[in-house]
């Protein structure tokens, strides 16, 4: 068979198709609705003005989600008609440049990278749910409160986390009974994964949403119909906490990029996952309405689900203080606490957390299939061997970050560099869509096949509007995150912050066994230790000295922590660099001649197989 050069045809590979509509809305809405939708954005909501929120949220929502998704809609379906079902080739399809290239290589990496770290969150919901069933939390929680009360269950609650996810020591997963259901997890992903689009994650979406939806109703309706107050609070009250509005919170910047940002991972825009999926519909296929039905269903797991669910119950039965900004700690460790006083919480805690993990199975089998796709499309590979091969990578990646499990901080550095490059990779997508393609030739191609038409406006808007508000974003994102970010990958910095935060406890300990106020405390840490990081131990006294082995302790460990985001930013960019070469060989070569052979087999006026 001729390779296209000789100007023989290229022999296209068989295209894949959803087989229904309601499939695809299914996938998609299961790619997008996860653990953000349950976990993320109640705890984001409360901490950022409650129902004063849902303003940025919802003009995020307009500017930012609707159009980043009908754009990846878009040109995911275009890429298809070129045999492209793989985000660089889709970019480079529609532009033959080194900027589209880079554009689809973070399509690619983002999904890989957040897959490393899902499943291990994926797992633990799996985990969870075992123990509720079990009734093994029923037991610890039991003797925790006859001991100390529902602190007392918080606390039992966090130490269960803390030990099960490796939390307090690094390699600790590895002999634990997580290590196997964490292969579980991977074997139940790939096992979809193999099957393929049609096969496996349409069924799989077909059956799991609908039991996603139907259990978090169930729980909705026990939420709503719990009578007992507890301290005077009742679930009434707790709706309130959760969605009664901080108007001042609107002049904080801040709110309005953590509103930003739960868009993006709300609506999976900036993943590449989007891309992916509608590159298997047909050319005449509805994306409009498509996209806003999958929408529409995620924003009901999120909004009205997710929202009214754990926050509400958190504040019933534990009162305001244990809605953490964290949403680890709002999902692992407050959500059994809570299910411990709830009636019946054992089969619901079961119920909750297996809800969640069909949520996250959703979510991370999507993660997987762009990378399936670039290894088939660009390489050539078989199912069976791109399969075995993302495996074999993403253990790899997945089981750094469970040796690395101390404070999770690779997980949360890996993270920030996925949530940095999701912006970047959203913009890349506008301006190619609106100024490459150009807007209105854009509109006018996502319209075809629709039912229901995007307006003629919204041209204008994925032109102008929608770039300029992702650069304030991306601005604001780096002004507010950068500067502590990279502060923290310096071991030096960290360890001389780490140190001083010993003999400043040391201190205050001292003044306390003193009798001293606060004020007197105070004064007596600015007089040993200033500032700063800058003191001299030698001018300490001798009872201050007798930290010198905790602050060692503490600089060293903080010197090693600080190792460790510095290679997750090294290990993520290397990946970076090495998937952009991978991408370019590929572009170069069968990707980009079947691309031309897609495009003359369009000029003879051939069906595209």
């Amino acid at each position: 068979m001729s390779d296209g050069r000789d100007g023989a045809d290229l022999q296209l590979p068989q295209k894949e198709n959803w087989g229904s509509k309601i499939g695809v809305v299914l996938a998609v809405a299961g790619s997008a609705v996860g653990l953000g939708n349950f976990l993320r954005f109640p705890g984001t909501a409360v901490n950022n003005g409650g129902g004063a929120f849902m303003i940025p949220y919802f003009i995020s929502f307009l500017i930012l989600g609707i159009p980043i998704a009908w754009c990846e809609w878009t040109m995911g379906r275009l890429g298809g008609t070129y045999g492209q079902n793989n985000g660089p080739g889709i970019m480079y399809a529609l532009w033959r440049r080194a900027p589209a290239k880079a554009v689809g290589t973070l399509t690619l990496v983002i999904p890989v990278l957040v897959y490393m770290y899902y499943v291990l969150l994926e797992a633990l919901c799996l985990r969870y749910s075992f123990e509720f069933f079990a009734g093994g939390f029923t037991k610890m929680f039991a003797g925790a409160a006859a001991d100390a009360g529902s602190a007392g269950v918080v606390d039992a609650s966090g130490n269960f986390t803390v030990n099960t996810f490796g939390i307090g020591q690094n390699g600790s997963m590895y002999s634990s009974s997580m290590l196997w259901i964490v292969l579980a997890c991977f074997g139940v992903n790939f096992f979809i994964i193999y099957r393929g689009i049609n096969r496996g994650i349409e069924i799989f979406c077909k059956v799991a949403m609908p039991m996603l939806i139907a259990c978090a109703v169930i729980i909705l309706i026990r939420v709503l119909t719990l009578d007992n107050a507890v301290d005077g609070r009742t679930i009434n009250s707790g709706l309130g906490f959760m969605w009664n509005p901080d108007w001042s919170k609107l002049s904080n910047p801040e709110v309005w990029l953590r509103a930003a940002g739960q868009i993006f991972f709300s609506l999976s825009v900036g993943f590449g996952l989007i891309l992916c999926y509608s590159s298997y519909l047909r050319a005449n296929d509805d994306v409009v309405l498509t996209s806003l039905s999958a929408s529409t269903t995620n924003e009901f797991c999120e909004v009205v689900l997710g929202g009214m669910i754990i926050v509400p119950t958190a504040f019933l039965f534990l009162g305001p203080g244990t809605v953490s900004p964290s949403t680890f700690s709002l999902g692992f460790i407050t959500v059994p606490a809570i299910m411990h006083f709830m009636p019946g919480g054992s089969f619901f805690g079961g119920m909750w957390f297996g809800l969640l993990f069909l949520a996250a199975v959703t979510s991370s089998i999507s993660m997987l299939q762009p990378a399936i796709a670039f290894l088939e499309d660009g390489f050539g590979l078989r199912r069976r061997s791109s399969v075995a091969l993302l495996a074999v990578f993403t253990m790899g990646g997945a089981s750094l970050i469970m040796y690395f499990s101390v404070g999770a901080t690779a997980l949360d550095f890996t993270d920030f560099w996925c949530e940095f490059m999701m912006i970047l990779a959203g913009l890349g997508q506008v301006l190619i869509f609106g100024w490459v393609i150009g807007a209105s030739k854009g509109v006018e191609e996502a319209n075809r096949g629709a039912e229901v038409k995007i307006p003629k406006a919204m041209a204008y808007m994925i032109r102008y509007i929608t770039p300029a508000f992702l650069i304030v974003i991306l601005v604001l994102w780096a002004y507010f995150n950068g500067p502590s970010r990279l502060q923290q990958m310096s071991p030096g910095q960290m360890g001389a912050q780490a140190e001083h935060a010993a003999y400043v406890q040391a201190v205050e300990d001292h003044a306390a066994s003193e009798s001293l106020d606060e004020a007197a405390a105070k004064s007596l840490v600015a007089d040993l230790l200033g500032s700063s990081e800058s003191f001299s131990i030698e001018s300490f006294p001798a009872w201050l000295r007798s930290a010198d082995s905790s602050a060692s302790e503490a600089r060293i460990s903080a010197g090693k922590t600080a190792n460790v985001a510095r290679f997750v930013f090294v290990a993520v960019l290397l990946f970076v660099v090495g998937v952009f070469v991978l991408s370019d060989i590929a572009c170069r070569s069968r990707i980009g001649r079947s691309i031309e052979q897609a495009e003359k087999n369009r000029s003879l006026g051939r069906a595209q197989p």
